[in-house]
């Protein structure tokens, strides 16, 4: 059996915890997501927070969906998804950005920094540039200290300001992968 391993992470601060911390305090309610590795500590909180509903999603705008579903219903959603996962929601990004609803979303980053995995390149590459083009502000989270700040920062903008914005967590805070054969 194959499986994907991180290593060399980078540092031992627990930014997910970070990040966490501020989507409770931005008043964040529902949590919904395509499994990824890179979001695993931040999907495990969510699940183990009562107050938070978590959904697992067959693909990712389906989440976009879900989260104008949870504003009108008075609830805060974020999305957790892989950078490869962007391509999949172009089409529904219109949906937030025509209505004028918030959307938030967390992109962790593939295709970048160590990428032992060719076929993640290309959309590594054309993430910013994708969700921008369908009027998505892009914030980038480059440094582990930075990880409750930056999403502070991106709560308020989409949820007070009526904003779509997607927060790239740098694949160098998530650690370089590697297939690793397991038994």
């Amino acid at each position: 059996m194959v499986d994907l391993a991180t290593t060399d992470n980078v540092t031992s601060r627990d930014w997910p915890l970070d990040i966490y911390k501020a989507l409770k305090a931005a008043g964040v309610s529902q949590v919904c997501y395509v499994p990824d590795a890179g979001h695993s500590r931040l999907i495990h909180l969510s699940h183990g927070d009562s107050a938070i509903k978590t959904t697992v999603l067959t693909t990712e705008e389906e989440g976009v969906a879900l989260c104008a579903g949870a504003w009108l219903g008075g609830n805060r959603a974020v999305l957790l998804m892989q950078s490869s996962g962007v391509g999949n929601c172009v089409n529904m990004l219109s949906l937030p950005a025509s209505c004028r609803l918030p959307f938030l979303t967390f992109v962790t980053m593939r295709g970048e920094w160590a990428e032992f995995n060719p076929w993640q390149v290309p959309m590594g590459k054309a993430t910013p540039e994708a969700l921008e083009i369908m009027g998505v502000t892009v914030l980038r989270l480059e440094r582990p200290e930075d990880a409750e700040e930056v999403t502070s920062a991106a709560a308020s903008l989409a949820f007070d300001s009526d904003q779509q914005i997607a927060v790239l967590i740098s694949q160098r805070m998530i650690g370089r992968k590697k297939w690793t054969e397991t038994k």
